[in-house]
């Protein structure tokens, strides 16, 4: 059917979306790996420590937005001007898209 490195390579790049990178970050990483032969452990160890760092600052991305949404409970929003998460007119989205303040941003 398909040779192990192809398959290999596909199983990558499932892992990888389920893992929150866009095709363009997969593409490049896979092009880290050899052309000429199937990718041997110490190659697959190189994308490993990229994916557990990756991984960490998921966790603690995840991890500070479930501490800030503790906060949140119960609030209801009844006063916006003492809220974390409050962003008036949208003044941080020149710092890209998403929850900014979550994201590490802070509001000036």
């Amino acid at each position: 059917m398909f040779p192990r490195s192809v398959i290999r390579r596909v199983s990558f790049i499932l892992i990888a979306q389920k893992l929150g990178y866009a095709l363009e970050d997969i593409r490049q990483l896979l092009n880290t790996l050899p052309d000429k032969r199937t990718p041997n452990k110490e190659d697959w160890a190189k994308l490993s420590e990229i994916f557990n760092a990756h991984i960490a600052r998921r966790i603690s991305e995840l991890t500070a937005l479930q501490s800030s949404l503790e906060g949140c409970i119960g609030c209801g929003c009844l006063s916006l001007d003492k809220c974390n998460l409050y962003n008036k007119n949208d003044n941080i989205a020149e710092n890209g898209a998403g929850a900014r303040f979550l994201l590490g941003d802070s509001p000036k």
